[in-house]
């Protein structure tokens, strides 16, 4: 299975906040209640708190816009530009935010998915994984493109990205299940 997306056709639910919006890639399994993985886009507007998700591993990457500090018990982070920043989602954290940004997100449920975030210049290749482009174009194996604001996300098939232009950056999650 392997789906390709565009970022202007991705549906869009505001949060209940009122601090922001988030556009889903893909929640997997699909139609179910409860997720395996979850893949998506977040517009961050105004300072507020994360939604708490026991059982969940989170991976979150800014994506564009100023500077995100998150709070919590356990210390602080500063969100800087594709540097891919994992945490558990029981974690109480508070986002302070200096205009709007965007982030891509990823969580996974413990207990049955793991997911590795990095951003890439080269060929990429995963059996389970998600794929979005920071800059350029990439191709698949097949010869399909994507461009800036594009993706592709895949299941048990593996899938080759190559950088066709000189600037690709590509945002690679590598999905495995846990055994």
């Amino acid at each position: 299975m392997k789906t390709r997306f565009d970022y202007s056709e991705l549906p869009v639910s505001r949060w209940r906040n009122g601090g922001g919006e988030t556009r889903e890639i893909v929640s997997f399994p699909p139609g179910e209640a409860q997720f395996g993985w979850r893949a998506s886009i977040a517009t961050i507007d105004a300072d507020g708190p994360f939604s708490p998700f026991p059982d969940i591993d989170r991976v979150i990457t800014l994506l564009h816009g100023d500077s995100v500090l998150l709070s919590s018990e356990q210390g602080q982070q500063r969100l800087l530009p594709h540097q891919p920043w994992a945490f558990p989602g029981e974690w109480a954290i508070d986002a302070q935010i200096s205009g709007s940004c965007q982030d891509f997100n990823i969580m996974t449920r413990r207990d049955s998915w793991q997911a590795r975030v990095e951003v890439v210049l080269q060929t990429a290749v995963s059996h389970h994984g998600v794929a979005w482009v920071l800059a350029g174009e990439w191709q698949t194996a097949n010869g399909e493109t994507l461009a800036v604001n594009q993706g592709m996300w895949w299941l048990d098939e593996n899938t080759q990205l190559a950088p066709v232009s000189a600037e690709a950056s590509l945002l690679f999650v590598t999905l495995s299940r846990v055994l």
